[in-house]
């Protein structure tokens, strides 16, 4: 990225603005964070078509507005590795997703997977994700796996731009495992993008052993969240050693993972939607506050538990994309539950692993 791109020395443009919606006095902050209300059925689903980017599983929701529509890229998995698609909400349905950011074999580290998990947006909660561009590009981000497989080896993050939303070309630095302290030297995963006073954020989760292909649940390996920042994209300083944000205690719901960072700014804080996974094998949404975004406290709240036996979340419910739409929060997550086996290729596939959402309808928040 060239230094005119930084925005230290380029206003940030918003595209077109919905209204940003102000809280109650009356509605109390953590209350403003739920989310009861649940769909019994997938947004988007697997299409379990052999050739088909998400012929086995979609994952990731990255939720956003731009010029009044709502928009949400996702990745799709096909046996070999991820890729990113596009899709717009239409008169209340999600239309065909088109693949944006495809597998890149000319590419160093895109080889087998080009999951991108975020762009920048402004990061008010309560607005409807309007995304921002630096000098007229749209900034992402994305992880990847060095090999064939599901989430093969240990990831990398990296960084790409668009004029479009369409068309995508690597761009800045990468944060590899390899830079970082031991607690992320098995992998890096999720990555959230975001800008505030001046520097590009990156928080991201990864984990401390690289186990790939073990079936043991719940895995071997702890995964937290760290964050690092920049000014240009290129060059990436790690704000602490440590992870930000730790796994639990023992019997925490977040002992074992805590994972997956969604950050926006709710009033005078930051909060993170996170997940947790828990001993029972078992992964749930909660939040944390932060006044600086570094130092964090946990709520301990479980904003949203797995579902009853036979829903659509009754295996985890993880992976937040957060926005308020006509006044409303939506949470998006990944959605898993257990399926009768299905072969599609070569691979066998056990779970249905789609995006689901919960709002707050039963109330606004203004």
């Amino acid at each position: 990225m060239d230094a005119t791109d930084s925005p230290l020395s380029a206003a940030a443009e918003c595209s077109e603005q919905h209204p940003i919606v102000e809280a109650s006095e009356q509605t109390s902050s953590a209350d403003r964070l739920r989310t009861p209300v649940r769909g019994t059925r997938l947004e988007v689903a697997p299409s379990f078509h052999e050739g088909r980017f998400d012929a086995l599983a979609v994952d990731c929701p990255f939720v956003f507005s731009l010029a009044g529509r709502q928009g949400m890229t996702f990745v799709g998995w096909d046996g070999t590795g991820y890729q990113t698609a596009l899709t717009w909400k239409h008169e209340g349905l999600w239309t065909v997703p088109h693949v944006i950011l495809p597998r890149d074999p000319a590419s160093q580290v895109r080889r087998y997977n080009s999951a991108l998990t975020s762009i920048v947006r402004d990061n008010d909660l309560s607005s409807p994700g309007n995304l921002r561009t630096f000098d007229g590009w749209y900034l992402g981000t994305f992880h990847a796996y060095p090999a064939p497989g599901y989430e093969a080896g240990p990831g990398i993050i990296g960084f790409v731009r668009s004029r479009d939303l369409v068309h995508w070309e690597e761009t800045g630095g990468r944060l590899s495992p390899t830079d970082g302290g031991a607690w992320e030297n098995g992998g890096l995963y999720k990555s959230w993008l975001m800008e505030h006073d001046g520097l590009f954020y990156v928080f991201y989760n990864a984990k401390n052993r690289d186990v790939f292909g073990t079936v043991t649940v719940p895995p071997p390996w702890i995964e937290q969240t760290g964050v690092a920042v920049s000014n240009d994209l290129v060059n990436w300083r790690r704000l602490q050693d440590d992870p930000v944000l730790r796994a639990g205690r023992s019997g925490d719901f977040d002992e074992i993972f805590a994972s997956d960072p969604c950050v926006l700014r709710d009033g005078d804080r930051w909060v993170m939607f996170y997940f947790g996974l828990a001993a029972d094998g078992h992964a749930r949404e909660g939040y944390a506050t932060s006044d600086d975004l570094v130092h964090w406290e946990k709520s301990g709240e479980i904003l949203l538990d797995v579902g009853a036996r036979g829903s659509i979340d009754s295996t985890h419910v993880h992976k937040p994309a957060v926005i308020t739409w006509d006044g409303r929060l939506e949470h998006y997550y990944c959605a898993v539950a257990p399926r009768s086996p299905i072969r599609v290729g070569d691979v066998e596939q056990h779970e249905f692993r789609g995006i689901a959402k919960a709002t707050s309808a039963d109330r606004r928040l203004d």
